[in-house]
């Protein structure tokens, strides 16, 4: 019995030892699993899709202030426009809180430089941002002036709202010029949940500027309409219900209207950039991507300019001539919109011919596309093709409409050929755009030769007849006026130094060579730099004319008369803004094709 008794403890002794062994390894092994998932929740997940729940956020922010717009377009009691301003105004305070804590946490942080993506944006865009900010900040004015009159009859958030927007705006134009080239590498999830934030509450404002200078130009519409007997169009008092304390409410009240365009590009221009910036967060950018651009030559350029001079400066006689002979009678009415069809004919056709021109140079002269990631410029490529279904859809309601139509007045046929134009020449310019910004550079040698090593007129004699040193070399006492030049080409934007010393790359073409091949561009690219600017004042001219009321669409009849008035107004309402940011879009893409050239 004993040994029995010993033999079955010894068996209990091993199958407990084995079954401890398994379960050790069972929960090393279920630690082990554990870690994995520890690890993927933890760094995996919020990389992969902080995105998307942050795009996801901003789009539910959109959505909202959209519905509020929606219910204030049908001039209801239960929803006001100063519930819209007080979502709005809350959205601009979140977002002034998170510029200064951006702000003040990167101060802190001053030790480290932040990666740069030098291709998010340039001066002379901010520039253009800033000079938009400055009329945007004169609206603001404009606004606080209005609310003072009327002061006693209205809500005080219409007086609270512009001067937030103002701050806004300075601190938004502050944040563009320091840190929107910043590549953010820490709280990257946070960041993201705060630049799409800042991303879709100025995509909000670009909407409620839409809406309000859409409705204002669709009560004058409806003016114009009454006057010519046309009956059964309500017209909204845009007015309050009380007598202005101040002599200048009407003065502000107009001049409102005219200073919308600029605020309503500057918000979606900003917008573009900030989502530029919500790409880069956590992005690692390549050292041949980010190197400086060569500087711009403008030799050769006369034909373009003129051209577009003559073109900007007729754009201005046919606003003044439309504005003021549409509110005549039906028969200034119909020529003034013959005319304007006319001239957009004849503008299109120079402009196919201008961007053709430039697509058959690049085929006659193929280069490899650069295929290297560029977040700027791949939004740029989306916006181009985004914006021009706004007028595509406009021009082909047109052509349905003239083929359709019962009436046949002066203009119907150039009507057509103008729908037709706007169609082939949105095409032709969108190709010729990408195709320009996709090319690769012909002098990329040239510039990596700049980028490495300093500029050839130092070394030209001496790097034929000394040896390369590998030693340290005092570089201010050999070019002292240089030194920071050549210290320059070792970094990038904003002291940014990648590397340490590095063998430099001695020139051993002679001085008068060098010199000839920069002072002297090809006819190519002179002729490309033509059209280049050909193109920036045609698009200028035609965001000015519906920018400032040369809408010929809404006045023709023939698209109201297929369509109806409720559902043509729709389209134009979504149209012709999409229209005018396409071409405010095209501008800069075109000034940066004129760079690249």
């Amino acid at each position: 019995m004993v040994e029995h008794g010993g033999l079955d403890l010894m068996c209990l002794n091993k199958s407990y030892s084995h079954s401890s062994t398994t379960s050790s390894s069972s929960s090393e092994r279920e630690k082990k699993i554990f870690t994995k998932l520890k690890v993927s929740l933890t760094e995996d997940y919020p990389q992969k899709n902080a995105e998307i729940l942050s795009g996801q956020y901003g789009t539910n922010l959109l959505l909202i202030g959209v519905s509020l717009m929606l219910a204030i377009a049908h001039h209801g009691a239960s929803v006001k426009e100063e519930h819209l301003l007080s979502f709005i105004t809350t959205l601009m305070i979140l977002q002034l809180t998170w510029m200064i804590w951006y702000i003040v946490s990167r101060d802190r942080q001053s030790n480290l430089q932040p990666e740069k993506d030098v291709h998010a944006t340039t001066c002379w865009i901010r520039g253009g941002l800033t000079l938009l900010a400055l009329l945007s900040l004169i609206m603001d004015a404009f606004r606080i002036g209005y609310f003072v009159g009327y002061r006693s009859c209205v809500s005080a958030v219409l007086g609270v709202y512009p001067i937030i927007h103002a701050t806004h705006t300075i601190a938004q134009v502050h944040f563009l010029w320091f840190h929107i080239k910043d590549v953010i590498k820490t709280f990257e999830t946070f960041e993201r949940f705060g630049v799409i934030h800042a991303v879709f509450t100025n995509l909000l404002l670009w909407c409620n500027g839409v809406m309000s200078e859409a409705e204002h130009f669709l009560n004058n519409h409806k003016r114009r309409l009454s006057s010519l007997g046309y009956v059964n169009l309500t017209i909204v008092d845009m007015e309050p219900h009380c007598n202005c304390t101040t002599s200048a409410c009407s003065m502000f009240s107009n001049s409102l209207y005219y200073l919308y365009p600029f605020n309503i590009e500057y918000h979606i221009f900003v917008s573009a950039m900030l989502f530029v910036m919500w790409k880069n967060i956590g992005r690692s950018i390549d050292l041949q991507y980010n190197r400086k651009r060569p500087a711009t030559r403008t030799q050769g350029l006369v034909v373009g300019p003129i051209l577009g001079l003559v073109a900007l400066a007729s754009t201005i006689g046919v606003l003044v001539v439309y504005i003021i002979h549409v509110e005549e009678s039906m028969d200034t009415r119909e020529s003034a919109i013959a005319m304007f069809y006319c001239y957009g004919i004849v503008m299109l056709v120079f402009m196919c011919s201008a961007g053709a021109t430039g697509l058959l140079i690049y085929r006659a002269d193929p280069m490899p596309m650069d295929t290297t990631k560029n977040p700027s410029r791949t939004l740029d490529t989306e916006i181009l093709f985004g914006s021009s279904v706004g007028s595509w859809l406009m021009s082909w309601c047109s052509v349905v409409a003239v083929a359709a139509s019962s009436s046949s007045p002066s203009y119907r046929w150039t009507n057509l050929m103008y729908s037709l134009l706007i169609v082939l020449e949105k095409y032709i310019q969108n190709l010729f755009i990408i195709e320009s910004l996709y090319r690769q550079r012909e002098d990329g040698e040239r510039d990596d030769a700049e980028a490495a090593g300093p500029v050839p007129e130092i070394f030209s004699v001496t790097s034929s007849l000394a040896p390369p040193y590998n030693g340290i070399i005092n570089r201010a006492y050999e070019n002292p006026d240089k030194g920071c030049v050549t210290l320059e080409n070792e970094q990038v934007e904003n002291g940014q130094v990648y590397g340490t010393f590095s063998p430099r790359k001695h020139s051993a073409v002679p001085l008068h060579a060098g010199n000839n091949m920069a002072e002297t561009p090809s006819k190519k690219r002179q002729i490309l730099k033509n059209i280049a600017v050909f193109l920036f004042m045609c698009n200028i001219s035609l965001w000015i004319l519906p920018a400032f009321g040369c809408r010929p669409q809404y006045d023709n009849g023939l698209e109201q008369e297929t369509f109806g008035f409720t559902i043509w107004t729709t389209v134009l309402n979504f149209a012709v803004p999409m229209n005018l940011f396409y071409r405010m879009h095209s501008v800069a893409s075109l000034f940066e094709v004129f760079r690249r050239v």
